[in-house]
This record gives structure tokens, C-alpha cells and sequence, in this order.
């Protein structure tokens, strides 16, 4: 249990859901966690479980998807940890609409929290890998970025630009001792995929081999060895915790 002592990290949408479970789980591995949300509320309230864990945390308040708010909470938790060795962009959010019926404004939206996010985030914190040459970014994306789904072309589309960004950008850091790798869940019983349309849960559940939704406790040991050292070969990766959902 201490595969991340010493290590700092930021979780973006920390809290809550998967964010939440991946902050605590990298505490208990011995990381000082930043839980970053758009909720203080949120981000105060799993930062207060982690330090109740031993381990020293810090809450951040920002909207993933404004540069200027990146940038302030990125100064904001090197200030308070020092520097940050491992991000996990996880922040997003999860619409459905037909296509036809999509208003520009949904389309939007869904690009600036899922896509552009990532880009901002990791941009702010990768000058401090670079220059301690040592670096761990992973990116959570989703099984629709593989498959897509009626109803979620604007979904499936910004989680498969996560995916080329995470390949893309593995390419220029690998040599500097940076790794970037994905994770895609399948269905995983949280807020967000409960909050989706019950009509559509069921019947991508119903396609599910395993004929569950995840939990999020399946899907923080994946985020733990992609920030450890035993994660240390994997890049451009992404690892499919998803239910059979997609078979890769």
C-alpha cells in the first residue's frame, strides 16, 4: 500500500464518482492528493477523507474547461504541494440528444469539458514533468470513444479526441520520462450515468456481457497502476475496464 509515496497528484473531478474513488485510492497508496471540482462543497469534502487517511490533500475550485482557472488552480496546488507528478483529467459531463435534434450550444459544451479540458490541464502541469523529467498524465476516457452510441455522437466524439491527444502527446514526452495513458470505463454506477435518460441506461446495460453496471472501485486500481511504477511501460495505452462492453 505505498506504491505513490512521496508522489503529488491533481484529480480533476475528484469529487465525486470515479474522481473521488481514484483521489482516495491514490491516498491510500501513500499520495498527497489536489481534488479539484467545480463544487467546493465536493472537493472539501473527499480532501477532508483523504487527510482523515493519513495522508495530506488539498482542495482547488475550478471550471476544467477556462484557461484562466486552470492556470490559477494549477499555481494554487503547486503552491500548496510543491509540484504535481500525476494528473488524472477525469472532470466531465454526459448528455443525450439525437444528432438532428442537438442544439449547437450541447455539442459545444460537451467538447469544452470533455476535450478542451484535458488540453488546458495538462498543458499547465506538464512544464514541471518536463523539467523534473519524471511525470505521470492519465486521461479518463470512455468505451464509446471505441464504439460510439445513438444519442451520444457529442459524448463518444470528445472521448475519442481524448484518445488521440493521449497517443499524440505520448509521442513527444515518452523520452522524457513522462508516460500518457487512457482509461475507458464501460457503464459505472455513478451520478452522472444515473442522471442519464433511464430508457438509454437500460438498454445499454442490457448489452453489457457481464449485465452490470460497474462500480467505481473497479475502476481506481486501473488509475493506480498507470500513476505507479509498475505502470512505468504502459504508453498511449488505454485500458478498458468496461464490462465487455468493448473487446480490445
Amino acid at each position: 500500500m505505498d506504491r505513490l509515496i512521496g508522489k503529488k497528484a491533481l484529480v480533476t473531478g475528484g469529487g465525486r464518482g470515479i474522481g473521488r474513488a481514484i483521489a482516495l485510492a491514490f491516498a491510500g497508496e501513500g499520495a498527497e492528493v489536489a481534488v479539484l471540482d467545480l463544487r467546493p462543497e465536493l472537493a472539501e469534502k473527499v480532501a477532508r477523507e483523504i487527510a482523515d487517511l493519513g495522508a495530506r490533500s488539498f482542495s482547488v475550485v475550478a471550471n476544467v474547461s477556462d484557461e484562466a482557472a486552470v492556470k490559477s488552480a494549477v499555481a494554487a496546488t503547486e503552491a500548496a504541494l510543491g509540484q504535481i507528478d500525476i494528473l488524472v483529467n477525469n472532470a466531465g459531463i454526459d448528455t443525450t440528444s439525437r444528432l438532428v435534434d442537438m442544439p449547437t450550444e450541447m455539442w459545444d459544451e460537451m467538447i469544452r469539458v470533455n476535450l478542451r479540458s484535458v488540453f488546458l490541464c495538462t498543458r499547465a502541469v506538464l512544464p514541471g514533468m518536463l523539467q523534473r523529467k519524471w511525470g505521470r498524465i492519465i486521461n479518463i476516457s470512455s468505451q464509446l470513444a471505441h464504439k460510439g452510441a445513438a444519442e451520444m455522437a457529442h459524448y463518444a466524439a470528445a472521448k475519442a479526441g481524448v484518445l488521440g491527444f493521449t497517443r499524440s502527446l505520448a509521442y513527444e514526452v515518452a523520452r522524457s520520462g513522462i508516460t500518457v495513458n487512457a482509461i475507458c470505463p464501460g457503464p459505472i454506477d455513478t451520478e452522472l450515468f444515473r442522471n442519464i435518460p433511464e430508457g438509454w441506461r437500460e438498454n445499454k446495460l442490457a448489452e453489457l456481457p457481464i449485465g452490470r453496471a460497474g462500480t467505481v472501485d473497479e475502476i481506481a486500481p486501473t488509475a493506480v497502476l498507470l500513476a505507479s511504477d509498475e505502470g512505468s511501460y504502459y504508453l498511449g495505452a488505454s485500458l478498458n475496464p468496461n464490462g465487455g462492453d468493448v473487446m480490445i
